[in-house]
């Protein structure tokens, strides 16, 4: 099969997944084609079945200050379908990406490439719900010769803010269990000698995120749990986070590493991991800290109750409330075998459910329907 992908090749979940599903279909025996405007962030290995496709936009006085990159996307996609011969565009985030997909079609006037769209979050509930928006997200889901979401939550988010009546299916992130394990890191003994625990954040450092949370929960479980944290990735909120911890007195336990390659070492050496976020549409860095047996604190909001057993695998709290965040992060820290129960736990889980060998067809099952025309 001959796939076309497109994601923001960023450091956010939909890149990762939309990577990471390029991969595995290219390992499975797929020709993968990414187009984007950067080489995403994970695709750092070489495959004789992945190819990369970069989008430019011609740089035109009357373009500034906004250049039509859904255009050039749109023109990139239909020359890289017709050389290529794709049988399926694959979008990843509704926004400009399956309206592009669509444009695209329409240039070639196919009929034979499909256009699958998978729905990651942020894409359906603030930038598809803004009435400057809503309109041309619904059509693009509408136009879709499929839509995929990452979660039920998000499935039915969509359903109830768009009123569409466009079948969504809910096929879930995954994960790669040989990658992400428990790593015997020689970071662990970077960052406090190995002798204090390890507290993970990986995020965009978007408000969304709550990384202001992240630190007050932090500053509760250091006095009381020698620790320290690494806040992985950068965004918005990370000069105002570095300035808490001026303020507090945190800098030489907090460390600030923005976005690492080796993510899979740094969550794989940890005790545990935080994402008290206002909603994850998924929360796949959760999922990747399941995988390498480290328990999640987080919220009981938007899909992460789907990912993370509340008692089993981590604990799930209301937004904001840091103070019961930090109870059960210093009852795990100071517990060796709750830590180790859980997290033995949360790998099960994550390969019970979420394994990249279970997901990945569903995908490709998915293409073969709507190539048939059985959607």
């Amino acid at each position: 099969m001959r796939i076309g992908i497109t994601c923001y090749p960023t450091f956010g979940g939909s890149g990762v997944v939309a990577t990471e599903l390029g991969i595995a279909l290219a390992k499975g025996g797929d020709d993968v084609h990414f187009i984007s405007y950067a080489l995403p962030s994970r695709l750092n290995i070489l495959h004789e079945r992945v190819r990369f496709h970069e989008v430019i936009v011609t740089p035109y006085p009357l373009f500034d200050p906004y250049p039509p990159y859904t255009l050039a996307l749109a023109t990139k996609m239909a020359e890289v379908a017709s050389y290529e011969r794709l049988d399926v565009l694959h979008v990843h985030y509704a926004i400009p990406h399956a309206i592009s997909a669509h444009l695209a079609k329409q240039i070639l006037k196919s009929d034979r490439l499909k256009v699958i769209t998978t729905l990651h979050g942020t894409d359906i509930t603030l930038v598809g719900r803004d009435e400057s928006y809503l309109p041309i997200t619904k059509f693009g889901i509408e136009v879709s010769d499929g839509v995929t979401a990452v979660s039920h939550w998000l499935r039915d988010q969509t359903l109830n803010n768009f009123s569409t009546p466009k079948p969504i299916e809910v096929i879930p992130n995954f994960v790669d269990p040989k990658r992400f394990h428990r790593h015997e890191s020689p970071f662990r003994h970077m960052f406090g000698g190995g002798q204090e625990k390890l507290i993970t954040h990986v995020s965009n450092f978007r408000p969304v995120k709550r990384v202001m949370d992240v630190l007050k929960v932090f500053a509760r479980v250091a006095p009381v749990v020698p620790s320290r944290l690494l806040m992985i990735g950068d965004g918005p909120d990370r000069s105002r986070a570095e300035a808490f911890c001026r303020e507090q007195h945190l800098v030489d336990r907090v460390y600030f590493l923005g976005n690492v390659p080796n993510l899979e070492e740094l969550v794989g050496a940890s005790d545990l991991f935080l994402l008290p976020s206002d909603a994850e549409s998924f929360g796949m860095a959760a999922l990747e800290a399941m995988a390498s047996e480290v328990p999640v604190i987080g919220t009981n909001l938007g899909g992460l109750p789907e990912v993370v057993e509340h008692g089993e695998t981590g604990f799930l709290h209301d937004a904001g409330d840091v103070e019961a965040m930090a109870a059960h992060a210093i009852e795990i820290l100071s517990d060796a075998d709750l830590r180790e129960w859980m997290g033995k736990r949360a790998r099960e889980v994550a390969i019970e459910r979420f394994d990249v060998n279970r997901v990945v067809p569903m995908y490709r099952e998915l293409y073969e329907r709507a190539i048939a025309g059985k959607m």
